[in-house]
């Protein structure tokens, strides 16, 4: 490798029902890996950017239809991947997103039941082909993640019914990806949960990664 090439990044991202535990995992991670000397570049869904969290206003505080969530959690990943995950990658940064595509699979395509293809290849689209290399999801029962909620938003607020659902979307997407997905018990010792994720992404770093993707 010539001195001024750079190795493509790598993308991690954190899925789970609400109360799972995502922001203290990311911490973690982030710390040990900016101790190793790797750059870290954080990003949530929707959000991101300033115009991404514009939107993450909107969908998660104002009543709008099943489609129109979607189309809006859609346009704040379109922009997302533009503005912050690609370039970040593309200078071999460590990107690590509070949630992706597979929230849009689980709380639109199972919980509003609007179709779990539809939704993926609609993603597809969004994100330019972009996909995760390491996807952490920290399965919960939604009734225990729920009572863990002070407050909650509009989609908190749903019913365990769906919430429910959004589990099951969850964990039949990692059983069709096993490669991709590390699924890890959300209740057990952070500390715990925090060592099976090192231990997985710090293997993925040890891979060399390909150009786009």
């Amino acid at each position: 490798m010539s001195a001024t090439s750079v190795t493509p990044g790598i993308l991690i991202t954190f899925e789970g029902v609400e109360g799972a535990g995502k922001t203290t995992q990311i911490t973690l991670l982030r710390t040990l890996l900016e101790s190793r000397g790797h750059t870290v570049r954080l990003t949530r869904e929707p959000g991101g950017d300033a115009v991404s969290e514009t939107v993450r206003t909107l969908v998660l505080n104002r009543d709008v239809t099943p489609r129109a969530e979607l189309l809006l959690f859609l346009a704040s990943r379109a922009q997302n991947v533009e503005s912050v995950i690609r370039p970040a990658l593309a200078a071999g940064e460590i990107v690590i997103s509070d949630r992706f595509i597979d929230s849009s699979v689980a709380y639109q395509g199972y919980g509003r039941e609007i179709g779990r293809d539809l939704v993926y290849e609609l993603n597809l689209f969004a994100t330019g082909g972009v996909k995760p290399h390491i996807t952490v999801l920290l399965d919960l029962d939604p009734e225990i993640g729920l009572s863990r909620q002070s407050e909650r938003n509009r989609m908190e607020a749903e019913s365990l019914e769906f919430h429910r659902r959004v589990r099951e979307g969850f964990l039949r997407e990692a059983a069709n990806d096993k490669e991709r997905f590390c699924v890890l018990e959300a209740t057990g010792n952070p500390e715990d949960i925090h060592g099976a994720i090192a231990h997985r992404v710090l293997n993925r770093l040890a891979v060399p990664t390909t150009a786009g993707t």
